[in-house]
């Protein structure tokens, strides 16, 4: 597990930037000890642990790219057609035999390693058989046309992957081209998840008049799982420091991070800051930042708690911009900065200086060929429509007072920051 020391951050009242935040997880936070050898059909979404480098090249041998008739270089047409009989046949999977002799053609198909002395394929759909059989090729192709050479892709000995890459498909496919059949990963995170106050229930249970159904423990388990963590559901915990504090206590003896939802305001009855206080010490619990500008970060028994706010927007774009990127040092990935796009906004919007917001839009296609951003037509951090029927969310910086229609404004797609 991470061990944190319960003084190695310095506690201050003053709301963080989003900027201050990240750069204080990425300063205190190391990755979680442990590593494990897992059949590479189980490695998307996991963290690779040493360099990958490839044990041969790829492809590993030469072979031809298309369908058709393989021929040697200098039997290749100048000026006028040139008809050469067909020696053999060679399909994909098929050892090469011998070589190619001079004045002769091959028919070969995809993925078919070239003969010995061929270099060049002609498509099938550019040639023609004549009456005797033999083929005919008309001038025109280059020498070593429609070949992949051995090693065109990856050079034997290459690093492929780099240690802490965050694994995808396209990566478990070259994994598997390479000839991995284990690959070696980083262990899971694991994770305790708990919802705060008794104003929810859990979807199935009963629900009082005055209550509602708990939605953002689902949602932080499910974005939990792409990022590959193993999570502990803690259920829904009732709004009481004290019992709030021993179940958090109970949690940091078996995790690597402790993730809440609700209880991190300044009310009464937000019960998770007391609690964190009372067994650990508190990081920050302000951010600048909306929606979500309550979110805590504590220590208990030196390890890290997170406490999301309890509005389902606020906890969503807080994940995204805040706990995400701490799982992803905990778990020892390299961190990628998001990728924004340029888009026209087609709204107008007023903020405040000195806080990041996120405004929920849709994306629509513009007559000259880019995009323009529809903003959401209600606002509110506890409109879960808002995020189901939008596209992603616009950035607007600190120093951004105003936005007017036409401008130019940074779009951040959810499966970019999820």
């Amino acid at each position: 597990m991470a061990q944190l020391s319960d003084d190695c951050f310095a506690f201050g009242g003053p709301m963080r930037s989003i900027d201050e935040t990240a750069a204080l997880i990425a300063a205190k936070l190391d990755a979680v000890e442990g590593t494990e050898r897992v059949p590479l059909a189980l490695a998307d979404g996991r963290v690779l642990a040493a360099d990958m480098t490839a044990p041969l090249p790829l492809p590993p041998f030469t072979n031809s790219a298309v369908d058709g008739y393989a021929l040697r270089g200098e039997d290749l047409p100048r000026g006028t057609d040139t008809s050469l009989a067909i020696a053999g046949r060679l399909q994909a999977g098929m050892a090469p035999g011998v070589p190619m002799a001079s004045g002769q053609t091959l028919r070969i198909f995809t993925g078919a390693p070239m003969p010995e002395g061929a270099d060049t394929v002609f498509m099938q759909e550019d040639v023609r058989l004549d009456d005797a059989g033999r083929v005919i090729f008309p001038p025109g192709l280059k020498r070593g046309a429609n070949v992949r050479p051995a090693g065109e892709d990856i050079a034997m000995g290459e690093t492929v992957l780099q240690a802490g890459h965050l694994m995808r498909p396209q990566d478990v496919a070259l994994a598997a081209a390479l000839g991995f059949a284990e690959v070696e990963l980083r262990r899971r995170l694991r994770v305790a998840v708990f919802s705060t106050g008794d104003e929810i229930v859990a979807p199935g249970q009963a629900r009082g008049p005055a209550q509602l159904f708990d939605s953002n423990r689902f949602m932080l388990m499910a974005m939990l799982a792409r990022l590959g963590c193993e999570t502990t559901d803690l259920g829904i915990l009732a709004d009481d420091s004290a019992v709030i504090a021993d179940r958090l206590s109970e949690a940091a003896s078996a995790h690597d991070l402790i993730l809440t939802s609700g209880g991190v305001s300044t009310g009464e009855a937000d019960c998770v800051r007391a609690a964190v206080e009372r067994i650990g010490s508190l990081v920050f619990w302000r951010v600048a930042i909306k929606p979500g500008r309550p979110v805590a970060m504590g220590v208990i028994r030196g390890i890290p708690l997170i406490g999301l706010p309890g509005n389902p927007v606020a906890s969503f774009i807080t994940f995204a911009h805040i706990a995400r990127p701490a799982i992803l040092v905990l778990a020892g990935a390299r961190t990628q900065p998001a990728i924004h796009i340029p888009v026209r906004a087609a709204f107008s919007y007023r903020k405040k200086q000195g806080r990041r917001e996120y405004v929920r839009v849709s994306l629509r296609p513009t007559d000259d060929g880019g995009f323009q951003a529809v903003k959401f037509p209600r606002e509110g951090a506890g409109l879960l429509s808002s995020l189901v029927a939008t596209d992603g969310i616009v950035e607007l910086g600190e120093q951004t007072t105003r936005v007017e229609p036409g401008q130019t404004v940074r779009f951040l797609a959810y499966s970019n920051v999820i």
